[in-house]
């Protein structure tokens, strides 16, 4: 059986995101994956449900949740196109889940920026994989929002 590497589960964010981008949601993407299967997907619904706690790791997580039948998601990862905010970094310590993968950073809201410890103490975090994809999707969007 074939490995499964980051790249190929943040292109699976990614197509979320481009899911996100074409309900006119800000395009972020995530998944969560199990076991090298993934369990959920989600993108941003914040417009769509008029929910500010819409986004899409969150959505994740309930999803993720649902399908395990667990609050824990202690066998995961998270692939996210975007670096979590503190409200998405703060749900992730309470599903306990190990890895947080995320693409583009978010110079704004993303929770490396408060310099806080919001992440649980066993998970561990990887920025950067297919930074430039996922950032370009974010800024593409924003540039035809200025347009």
């Amino acid at each position: 059986m074939a490995v499964l590497n980051d790249e190929f589960f943040m292109r699976a964010a990614l197509q979320e995101a481009e899911k996100a981008r074409d309900a006119d949601e800000v395009p972020v993407g995530a998944v969560v994956v199990c076991r090298e299967k993934i369990i959920a997907r989600a993108h941003n619904m914040t417009e769509k449900l008029t929910d500010v706690t819409a986004h899409a790791e969150m959505i994740a997580f309930t999803a993720a949740s649902h399908f395990l039948n667990s609050k824990f998601l202690e066998e995961c990862t998270l692939y996210v196109t975007l670096e979590p905010c503190m409200m998405c970094a703060g749900a992730s310590y309470w599903t306990r889940i190990p890895r947080i993968i995320y693409g583009a950073d978010d110079e704004k809201r993303g929770f490396t920026r408060t310099g806080a410890h919001v992440l649980h103490p066993s998970t561990t975090c990887l920025a950067g994989v297919l930074r430039e994809e996922c950032a370009d999707l974010l800024t593409r969007y924003f540039r035809g929002k200025r347009e």
